[in-house]
């Protein structure tokens, strides 16, 4: 099995997938524009070659590197980046050298576009919020007045809580307007709760080969405000959750592929849409949830995500054993501009042995996941809660 992997070196998940497919015998072929000498031991071991590219936004440099790994490798069953940003990259290849798994051009907008994302839901009668589609300021106000405040807007493709705009008054619209975005926007009435991941690894039917949450609270207010964050994953996924994804990822047909699907906890009630404690969808990403969402869920369910989806690829199914131990495992991370009771000494004095990572985030990421992050891992939520408060205090 031949299996191109688009930008293998950055980020760092790649190592840890292709090291898996690996080792279960599959031909892993990277093409980055990281030089060769700059990628890890480990990434380097696990591919069999690599091609490197000046720019992958130059998608002829990387049509000709795929072009050449099927001249000397024969058909490719399987090219793939994992990273939100490539995905129209991978849909494109895919067509023109026609891959068998994984979307294709053509049906890549509804995965990357908050509008036709939006169009499924709807279809498929999964709970979201009402979105409109950004263009004067008339029906804006139209919208506003037909649910009210506060809004949100976001860019149509994007990612987290980049560019997003919190609307609380006539005011906050009327100053978005006045600078108005270069690039497609939605908005959409904004529902209170904690933001509740479903992630998983579905088969060729799309039924999940494993299951997990985290739970976060809203990303804008980390991004905006400057606060501090902290998010978990859970031990268990509660069934109504579970059952919501496995809908959703229904309603998009993607089979065999690594999911992460963000929704709302409701924190109060909405009219047709449902009520406080439910669920609503906000939006799909299909791939692995970004930074160390994936080792979190590693940690939380005693498993091998990697692995997992390694098998899936190689075998159609999954090898790796039920767990017996779980726990729930927690980010906390700091940043710039706070101060803290704690030390660091006094963290790793106390929580030494609970830890299971800490470390300086790569600046690019310090808005969205702070400056310096610990991770650890408890049996109880109360442990866990306890730990998040030492640390951010």
């Amino acid at each position: 099995m031949n299996y191109i992997y688009i930008s293998p070196g950055f980020p760092q998940c790649g190592t840890h997938f292709c090291k898996c497919m690996s080792e279960l015998q599959v031909n892993v072929l990277g093409i980055g524009d990281m030089p060769y000498d700059s990628l890890n031991d480990t990434l380097k071991n696990a591919l069999s070659e690599y091609y490197y590219v000046s720019s992958l936004e130059d998608y002829d440099q990387v049509y000709r590197a795929v072009a050449f790994f099927i001249h000397k490798y024969g058909r490719v069953d399987w090219i793939e980046s994992m990273n939100e940003y490539w995905l129209p990259t991978d849909a494109r290849l895919r067509t023109d050298f026609n891959v068998q798994h994984g979307p294709r051009a053509d049906q890549i907008q509804r995965l990357i576009r908050k509008s036709e994302m939006k169009k499924v839901f709807w279809e498929a009668g999964i709970p979201t919020a009402r979105q409109h589609c950004v263009t004067d300021l008339a029906s804006g106000k139209a919208f506003a007045a037909e649910t009210g405040y506060p809004l949100i807007a976001k860019p149509d493709v994007g990612v987290g809580a980049y560019g997003v705009y919190k609307l609380d008054t006539e005011a906050d619209l009327l100053a978005f307007y006045q600078q108005f975005p270069s690039v497609p926007y939605v908005m959409e009435e904004f529902l209170a709760g904690d933001i509740c991941t479903y992630d998983a690894v579905l088969d060729a039917q799309c039924e999940p080969l494993f299951e997990s949450t985290n739970t976060y609270a809203p990303v804008i207010d980390a991004v905006q405000k400057g606060d501090n964050v902290f998010f978990y994953t859970s031990p268990e996924i509660p069934d109504s959750l579970k059952e919501l994804g496995r809908r959703t990822a229904k309603a998009f047909g993607e089979s065999m592929r690594f999911i992460h699907f963000e929704f709302i906890r409701l924190a109060g009630d909405h009219e047709g849409i449902g009520k406080a404690g439910d669920y609503a969808v906000m939006e799909v990403n299909m791939r692995p949830p970004g930074g160390h969402d994936p080792d979190m869920i590693n940690y939380a369910q005693s498993i091998d995500a990697y692995r997992i989806y390694a098998e899936m690829a190689a075998y159609g199914k999954r090898i790796f054993p039920q767990p017996q131990e779980r726990y729930y495992c927690a980010y906390a991370s700091r940043k710039d501009g706070h101060s803290f009771h704690h030390t660091e000494e006094e963290i790793l004095a106390r929580y030494g042995a609970d830890l299971v990572m800490h470390e300086e985030m790569p600046p690019i990421d310090w808005p969205a996941m702070g400056r310096y992050a610990y991770m650890a891992k408890f049996r109880t939520k109360t442990e866990m809660d306890q730990f998040a408060g030492f640390v951010l205090k």
